[in-house]
């Protein structure tokens, strides 16, 4: 028995919707509650994730082609990382982490200075505007002041401006 060309393809068509179907969503993610058909709205990254343990919607075979979030790394600002390396570099570095751009140091005590000093930097944007750095410095007995904390991160990012002036990259 010969099946035809056109009837191979109303054959993928069926068992294509048959298969959307299962996801429970319908096919352009319709939901009907009783008789009345609704609109099921998902916000902007809250879509449901095939596997995902906090959803209560069900999920369809499309999200297996949608980007998986966990897999999403964070781009950071080159600029605003190595300057902040060069200026708290008498602070020993206890843990980096490039992807999601968070500098831990340890305690250690500038140059000139009698105060220890630890610091937390976190780059969270690739711009180098000063909203994509965030410094938390703190001393062996507490949080240092505001004043102390803003005059850390105007240093680095007045160094970030010199390094991409340096790297003649506008």
């Amino acid at each position: 028995m010969a099946v035809s060309p056109l009837g191979k393809l109303a054959l993928i068509v069926v068992l294509t919707s048959a298969l959307t179907g299962c996801g429970g969503n319908g096919l352009f993610g319709r939901v009907t509650v009783g008789d009345e058909p609704t609109e099921r709205v998902v916000e902007p990254g809250q879509g449901s994730r095939l596997g995902s343990p906090n959803t209560s919607e069900g999920s369809s075979l499309w999200d297996l082609f949608r980007p998986n979030q966990a897999d999403q790394t964070v781009a950071v600002n080159r600029y605003l990382w190595n300057a902040s390396l060069d200026v708290l570099n008498f602070l020993p570095v206890q843990s980096v982490d490039p992807f999601t751009g968070i500098i831990v140091t340890g305690y250690g005590t500038p140059p000139g200075g009698g105060r220890a000093y630890r610091a937390t930097i976190h780059v969270t944007d690739p711009a180098l505007e000063a909203r994509a750095l965030r410094v938390s410095l703190q001393t062996r007995s507490g949080p240092v002041s505001a004043g102390t904390a803003r005059a850390v991160e105007d240093a680095i990012l007045a160094r970030a401006r010199q390094l991409r002036i340096a790297d003649n990259r506008f």
